[in-house]
């Protein structure tokens, strides 16, 4: 039985969707004003490897992630680059796009965007005033924190706590125009020269927290089963939705919170982030690293945990990652001189394997663990392959449990960077053969020179000689 670590109530809690056989799951989305940095790339790698293994586990998952499309970092940048807000939008989630592709990111079931939802997001807001929950002030609206009542549950903080730190960061503006500190806003009124949308209480744009409650009650329903996203987003952003969604609805916002922990980077464990200026993009990264080998360093650490970026970080998960995809070709390369046949001990072993990755999946999405299994069953695989006679079917088995499990981390080990095409490199290669043959190792040796600084490395068998890329 699968068990979730639930924000809100801070304890492992088994998972009971809403509706036997299908998740309702939103994952809050990037404000798209620039490249996303691989702290981001934490929260999208980590929620798309819980979707998988949801999906691996039979769910059908109804993936809702949204695109933060208007405020004040969009204004600010679409003025630096000379370029409207909806330009700027368009730039960086079609980067987004092309930059979680390559992690291999499944994308959303939607991506809703908060531009195309200012209707809705308007007729939200005049729902929560005339339930007395918000209230207009100089153009902008407010939501009144301290009338709902489980204000602060999610971030386990007090109200007393939460007014201190909300006084120190209040303009005076702001402080003219709200009736208590705590209070957000929901409806902000247009400065001369920035987009804006007409509404009842004057030209103006929608409010940050507002955005992510309704378009995810739109698409899922008023109870989500599962709401995800950094841990930074716990307060004020999922405190708020919380605060807003269930004023509206009167119904339990969400089922079970999920928050990721941050990526952190340096001696000091710093956490990344644009703020910060310590960042790397993923768009500048995955120019230099294998955008596979990103994705299976991220996606193998249990999502609640830190993971520490380092170059050293990096060349473990590729030499790992290498080691799995040399497994699988391995395999792959052995059914060549297979024999028919089954063989129940194999098929045994691999039941046993399927159900440990499962026990350990199941225990909050430990990727550690399963990842652990993993390496077991490569092992396994490894020993097989290595014996002198092997059957088909067994090898066919253990190469599709390799394949699905792996699957769940993000990584398709069936397609591989090393696959060699080039006719010139495989006519070296027979020549070579042909040379051993011969007993001339002076060529045979030769041409291994030559392919190696090609960086072509063979491996002579006794089932013959395979060939693969070097791995950069």
């Amino acid at each position: 039985m699968l068990k979730i670590y639930n924000t809100l109530t801070r304890q492992k809690e088994e998972f009971h969707p809403q509706q036997a056989g299908i998740v309702n799951m939103y994952v809050c989305g990037p404000t798209v004003y620039n490249y996303i940095h691989i702290g981001n790339a934490r929260s999208v790698v980590a929620f798309d490897t819980v979707r998988r293994y949801l999906e691996f586990s039979g769910y059908q998952v109804n993936y809702v992630s949204n695109f933060t499309d208007v405020d004040d970092k969009m204004i600010k940048a679409a003025k630096e680059q000379g370029i409207t807000v909806p330009e700027l939008a368009y730039k960086y989630i079609q980067a987004y796009m092309e930059d979680t592709a390559a992690l291999n990111v499944e994308p959303a079931t939607t991506h809703p965007r908060a531009t195309e939802n200012i209707d809705g997001i308007i007729s939200f807001i005049e729902d929560l005033i005339e339930k007395g929950y918000a209230y207009q002030s100089g153009g902008d609206v407010y939501y009144r924190a301290r009338k709902f009542a489980h204000y602060g549950q999610l971030s386990g903080q007090s109200l007393d706590d939460l007014e201190v730190g909300a006084s120190e960061h209040v303009s005076t503006e702001e402080v003219a125009k709200k009736k208590d500190p705590l209070d957000f806003a929901l409806w902000k009124a247009a400065k001369p020269g920035e987009i804006k949308w007409d509404s009842p209480w004057g030209a103006g744009r929608p409010g940050w927290h507002i955005e992510c409650s309704v378009m995810s009650t739109k698409y899922l329903g008023d109870t989500l089963d599962i709401h995800a996203g950094g841990q930074d987003l716990e307060f004020p952003h999922h405190e708020n939705e919380i605060a807003q969604s269930e004023a509206k609805t009167g119904h339990r916002f969400v089922n079970y919170w999920m928050h990721n922990g941050f990526v952190t980077i340096g001696r000091d464990n710093e956490k990344m982030s644009k703020s910060l200026g310590n960042f790397v993009t993923v768009h500048d990264l995955i120019k230099e690293v294998d955008p596979q080998v990103l994705r299976f360093f991220m996606s193998t650490t249990q999502y609640r945990r830190p993971i520490q970026y380092s170059q050293e970080s990096l060349v473990e998960a590729q030499a790992n990652l290498e080691h799995l995809k040399n497994t699988y070709d391995n395999l792959a390369y052995r059914l060549k001189d297979a024999t028919s046949g089954t063989d129940g001990g194999v098929q045994r072993q691999l039941a046993d394997f399927r159900a440990r990755f499962v026990a350990a999946m199941d225990d909050d999405i430990n990727v550690q663990n399963g990842i652990a299994v993993v390496y077991e069953l490569m092992r396994f695989a490894n020993q097989y392959v290595e014996q002198r006679l092997v059957q088909r079917e067994p090898i066919v088995a253990i190469q599709l449990m390799l394949k699905r499990l792996v699957a769940v981390f993000g990584v398709d080990l069936a397609v591989s960077a090393t696959e060699i095409n080039d006719e010139k490199i495989k006519e070296l290669i027979e020549k070579r053969n042909a040379a051993r043959a011969g007993k001339d190792f002076a060529l045979s040796d030769q041409i291994r020179d030559q392919l190696r600084d090609q960086g072509i490395i063979l491996e002579d068998t006794p089932q013959g000689t395979r060939y693969r890329k070097e791995s950069n």
